[in-house]
């Protein structure tokens, strides 16, 4: 269902809008039913709006992009962004195990993990992107960038059951940058606004805004082979 919504919100050059379109809309009504058909199919111009904030930010922010274009065809992170933008308006309709599995498919075929429920504003770029794990309950601002590896997950989950509900993953501010396989763990933990995280940065506690976070290079020994 979601390829077919895919080539509907960025069809290939030649392809008949109006033909993607139907067969977008039969595959959703299948799977979920006329009635949350309804509700879901007035959220895709504002699904459309908020994609094309993500795929100018993608061009904004990789010199290596040459086009919109590449970036559709190309660039895993933008497709499981857009994957995650359908499924999390699913998940917020209370459409059952559809939303996860549409997460699934995602992550099996980019390496990118992304729940459902989590909360993410516009102009969203994850750059390379395999590894990237995003739990439920994450709530990322707007202008937010990712590199590869980056966890932002549950400080523990050893509560199983009985923390579902609760906050456990962290809220990342507006035009905040994590770096290369920098986790950050914990509800209650804040990434200010504007701040960057450095590679390999691990943090369980809040950082102000517009506060650069690093990790101490580690020490580095050389010695000549067979030496």
């Amino acid at each position: 269902m979601e390829r077919k919504l895919w080539r509907m919100l960025f069809p290939a050059a030649g392809a008949e809008p109006a033909v993607l379109e139907g067969e977008a809309r039969s595959a959703v009504l299948e799977t979920i039913g006329p009635a949350m058909t309804e509700k879901f199919w007035a959220e895709i111009p504002r699904i459309r709006s908020i994609l094309d904030a993500d795929l100018a930010a993608a061009l904004a922010g990789d010199p290596a992009a040459e086009s919109e274009a590449e970036i559709i065809a190309c660039y895993p992170g933008f497709y499981t962004t857009a994957v995650h933008r359908m499924a999390h308006i699913l998940w917020e309709l209370g459409v059952p195990l559809l939303p996860r599995a549409m997460a699934e498919r995602a992550h099996s075929a980019t390496g990118i993990d992304i729940h459902p429920g989590a909360l993410i504003g516009s102009g969203f770029f994850i750059d390379h992107g395999t590894g990237v794990v995003i739990g439920e309950t994450a709530v990322i601002g707007a202008n937010v960038r990712l590199y590869q590896g980056v966890t932002l997950g549950a400080l523990s989950t050893r509560g199983g059951q009985s923390l579902r509900g609760r906050k456990r993953h962290p809220t990342v501010e507006d035009d905040v940058t994590v770096y290369a396989n920098a986790t950050v763990l914990g509800g209650d933990t804040v990434i200010g606004r504007g701040s960057i995280i450095g590679a390999n940065v691990f943090l369980t506690e809040s950082v102000a805004p517009f506060t650069q976070v690093t990790a101490a290079p580690p020490q580095l020994r050389f010695r000549k082979i067979g030496e």
